[in-house]
């Protein structure tokens, strides 16, 4: 056996005809192929805006200094985050001179709501949440916490394409985004909407939406699409007013999208497959395993975590087995970027050196499935 982690799933016979469509129409950057996807994505998670981008570190620097800039916070403020993430979603923040504040996570792996109160000051600007593994956690009560103290909440929703959250109030069932001022999902090539690397830029905010779109072509106020008229015929002037970046996605990328979006319900509904049947062995052996939360009414699963003892160890045994899992993630706190805050998120540094993460993908058989079951097992019992 050598079963890997992750493995992303291309439906290539319907994906090549959309790339040759534009190389045949000379069109491969910012525009044709990504309006469609926008349009799509707003059309599958009902959210109000959406801007496709060449990355989901892209989109959270972006939404970041929007959020920044528009509503004038100074360098030296704060932005309460997770530990336990991917670094791209702090080094967001360092980007813009906000300091990050660590709160501590909770069993779901995301921000503890005490925890977040407890490490709010006057500087406090916004709570960026990590829906990590695709579990929005206690999401809905850190909106809360938020709305009480007059802070912005940004979503980073790498794992989160096919997350749908209950409202506790209202008892509506919409997908992740809804109800923050702004979300960030990652479209990279082993996430569950998989292309080579792009991602979504979602505000609530139309204003919000319409800066993003020209901060990330440069600052330019027209993108070369829209100066490009039915004739074909190309109008070169245009106004600078922001300095900006080069963050927008391409339609080579859209294309690519516009597939694995055509077959994300289905691909997430193996994921929970795949899961239900690692969850219903491991909580029959005494293997500890990461929770969802009961407002994640439908989770995408992006990941499947347990949590073990002497894990390197474990790993190693793993490794011999054929089985290669991964680590998601290491606590930040942990890097000497980050080292000032180290000892400030006790569950989160435990947890980031008990974690592990088992193969999910489109190509695991039964067979696979039930293979790496009963090694994860098999070895439990030999670590205990």
């Amino acid at each position: 056996m050598n079963i890997q982690l992750f493995k992303p799933k291309f439906r290539n016979e319907e994906i090549i005809p959309l790339i040759e469509e534009c190389l045949d129409k000379g069109w491969t950057g910012l525009g044709f192929k990504t309006v469609e996807i926008e349009e799509k994505w707003k059309e599958y998670t009902k959210l109000p805006f959406a801007h496709f981008i060449n990355s989901n570190t892209s989109g959270l620097h972006l939404a970041v200094k929007i959020l920044k800039d528009v509503n004038k916070w100074k360098d030296g403020d704060e932005i309460i985050t997770s530990p336990l993430t991917f670094v791209s979603s702090n080094h967001a923040i360092v980007y813009e001179n906000l300091t990050p504040v660590f709160a501590d996570i909770d069993e779901y792996l995301c921000l503890d709501p005490n925890s977040i109160e407890s490490k709010i000051t006057k500087k406090t600007r916004a709570i960026m949440f990590i829906g990590i593994g695709g579990n929005a956690g206690q999401l809905n009560s850190v909106i809360e916490i938020a709305k009480k103290h007059k802070l912005k909440v940004i979503l980073d929703a790498a794992h989160m394409s096919g997350t749908f959250i209950k409202n506790p109030h209202t008892g509506e069932i919409k997908h992740a985004g809804h109800n923050v001022d702004v979300s960030v999902f990652s479209y990279q090539a082993v996430k569950n909407l998989p292309t080579a690397d792009s991602g979504m830029l979602c505000f609530n905010n139309e204003d919000y939406d319409s800066l993003a779109r020209k901060l990330s072509w440069l600052g330019i106020d027209k993108d070369t699409f829209q100066r490009t008229n039915s004739k074909g015929s190309y109008k070169w002037e245009y106004d600078l007013v922001d300095v900006g970046y080069k963050y927008h996605g391409n339609s080579i990328m859209a294309s690519i999208a516009l597939v694995s979006l055509k077959y994300l319900e289905e691909d997430n509904s193996r994921r929970r497959e795949i899961c239900d049947r690692y969850e219903e062995s491991f909580s029959k052996n005494g293997i500890q395993t990461v929770k969802i939360h009961k407002d994640t009414v439908v989770p995408s699963r992006h990941l499947y975590q347990i949590v073990v003892k002497q894990r390197n160890k474990f790993m190693e045994l793993l490794n011999s087995d054929g089985v290669f899992p991964g680590v998601h993630y290491r606590d930040n706190t942990n890097y000497k970027m980050y080292e000032e805050s180290y000892g400030t998120c006790p569950n989160s540094h435990q947890l980031s050196e008990q974690l592990i993460s088992l193969p999910l993908h489109m190509y695991m058989t039964d067979e696979e499935v039930q293979y790496v079951i009963d090694s994860v097992i098999k070895i439990n019992k030999i670590i205990e």
